[in-house]
């Protein structure tokens, strides 16, 4: 993820994160923020989701937010 995202951005993101995937940990989260791809990993092994489709999903968050 962009490390310029702003905290408020952050944390609604962070809130919609939450709803779409409640079973990740505030830790699975926080790599969203440090490392876009390994958050990308935790989503595809938690919810069995393709790279392709944790990515769509992912994105369609982030431009929620924007």
């Amino acid at each position: 993820m962009n490390h310029d995202i702003t905290e408020g951005k952050w944390k609604q993101l962070k809130g919609k994160i939450k709803e779409q995937w409640a079973d990740l940990t505030d830790d699975d989260i926080n790599y969203a923020r440090a490392n876009n791809e390994r958050f990308i990993g935790v989503i595809q092994e938690r919810y069995g989701l393709a790279k392709d489709e944790a990515e769509k999903q992912l994105d369609n968050l982030k431009k929620s937010t924007s």
